[in-house]
């Protein structure tokens, strides 16, 4: 695996991550779906797998890669910070451009009124789903040590995130293996992501840490303004929090395991 292009292990670690969407999924093919509390649960440590990669794989990286190109003091916090928030504006951009429709608080975006309901929920997971697969493809550029926890960690949460989609799905009366489909599609935005950002750290490496905080404030934005509030929408806020707590813990012990 060391011997390949970190273009390359980009894009096949933010697939195999992308592909964890569908296997979440599979539970609504046999009928079989989660109580709404135990799905919050799930969203929950989906929220602390990627709290903890913002943080411990993306944003300390980012930190080492800018001192040791700009040396100690205040520029490689600065460029951190600058490119963090750049990260965050960026999709907070997205949910102003697309038509999107969220499972809580209901269609937003432009001509989202015009617009198929199937469309507006795929939209919607694109934008949680293209942060992801850019923050793998920049954790494999930086290094096979960086990559391949990020990408475990970035698969394990897809899998509460597919089954989330699915089982909203269901409720809109589509039916199982339709539902299934379209959740593990959602996925496939993730290797264009990977793609994307492993390429352009490939090309210049004066962009590392510029694409490790910018992945890392998406994905952070993603977290504060739709899987926390989603979790806890219907009074299941301690387990959401226990799962959370599980969630950066198991992605810390494969960041120091892994790395």
């Amino acid at each position: 695996m060391e011997t390949m292009s970190p273009v390359l292990l980009g894009f096949l670690g933010s697939l195999a991550a992308g592909a964890m969407t569908a296997v979440g999924a599979v539970p609504v093919l046999f009928g079989r779906t989660p109580s709404r509390a135990t799905r919050d649960l799930m969203l929950g440590f989906a929220a602390g797998v990627m709290l903890a990669a913002s943080f411990f794989s993306l944003i300390l990286p980012a930190l080492e890669a800018a001192a040791d190109r700009h040396g100690e003091g205040a520029m490689p916090a600065a460029i951190v910070v600058a490119a963090l928030l750049v990260g965050m504006g960026a999709v907070a951009a997205l949910n102003e451009l697309l038509p999107h429709e969220h499972f809580g608080t209901g269609r937003e975006g432009p001509a989202a009124a015009e617009l198929r309901r199937i469309w507006l929920f795929v939209f919607a997971i694109t934008i949680h789903n293209l942060p992801e697969g850019l923050a793998v493809g920049v954790g494999f550029a930086e290094g096979h040590d960086s990559g391949l926890p990020l990408a475990v960690g970035i698969g394990l949460q897809n899998a509460p995130e597919g089954l989330a989609v699915a089982v909203a799905l269901l409720g809109e009366r589509y039916g199982r293996v339709r539902a299934f489909a379209v959740a593990g599609a959602t996925g496939l935005v993730e290797p264009l992501g990977g793609l994307v950002g492993a390429g352009a750290v490939w090309l210049s490496e004066a962009l590392l840490p510029w694409g490790l905080a910018f992945a890392a404030g998406a994905m952070l934005y993603v977290i504060s303004h739709e899987i926390i509030p989603e979790t806890h929408r219907r009074g299941h806020q301690r387990r959401a929090t226990a799962g959370l707590a599980a969630g950066l813990s198991i992605m810390l012990f494969l960041d120091v395991a892994l790395g």
